[in-house]
């Protein structure tokens, strides 16, 4: 599968280095012409010349950027990805980084499906640190969990598919409105490490039911 990822920071990086060695072809655009070619060297990615060429040659294409870049970026790219899988990873911040931008059914996922109402967005790997990204999903011999978020049962199924080639179990947490409580799952554990943590700690529910 062609994965397009927007952003070359350490979760794009993450994300990109799990799917090229799962076999994924993995194309990664930004707007640092340096930062994107060095991703793409750490990782084995291409390095996409424009933001067109990332989303054209894309199956899927992530959004790994700061949530305040994503409105530009989905205006420039909405009348190319109708029927597109997208995926948002973001967790979106206070002013102050306090936690959560948002709250209740409103998440960065619903605002971004607000953006771009043709495509397909599903909301995974927000709760995932990028140290675990790169561990291949396994910390202290545990596989951790993938949350998966959307209101299209068959693009959860490719992004659950994507998480399980990753090295995590994936869990179908179920509609779109669901992203707000991720998001806020992950501002937990982003609080937590702040406090002195080693930024390698994930979520894993036990005792669900297959």
């Amino acid at each position: 599968m062609n994965i397009g990822i927007v952003g070359a920071g350490s979760v794009g990086k993450g994300l990109a280095t799990g799917l090229v060695k799962a076999g994924h072809g993995v194309a990664m655009y930004a707007r640092d012409e340096e930062s994107v070619r060095q991703a793409a060297s750490e990782t084995g990615a291409a390095a996409a010349v424009t933001l067109e060429d990332a989303v054209a040659s894309a199956d899927v294409l992530v959004l790994a950027v700061p949530f305040g870049a994503v409105e530009e970026i989905a205006a420039a790219i909405r009348p190319l990805v109708a029927g597109k899988i997208v995926v948002d990873v973001t967790n979106a911040a206070r002013p102050d980084w306090s936690g959560p931008l948002f709250s209740g059914s409103v998440s960065a996922a619903s605002t971004i499906a607000g953006w771009l109402p043709e495509a397909r967005i599903v909301k995974a790997f927000n709760t995932i640190f990028a140290s675990n990204l790169v561990a291949g999903g396994t910390v202290d011999g545990q596989v951790l969990d993938a949350l998966v978020a959307g209101d299209d049962a068959d693009a959860k199924a490719v992004v659950s598919q994507l998480a399980t080639d990753l090295g995590f179990r994936p869990i179908d947490a179920g509609q779109l409105t669901a992203a707000g409580l991720l998001e806020s799952l992950a501002w937990l554990n982003i609080s937590l490490n702040a406090r002195g943590g080693n930024w390698q700690s994930g979520w894993k529910l036990v005792g669900l039911a297959a």
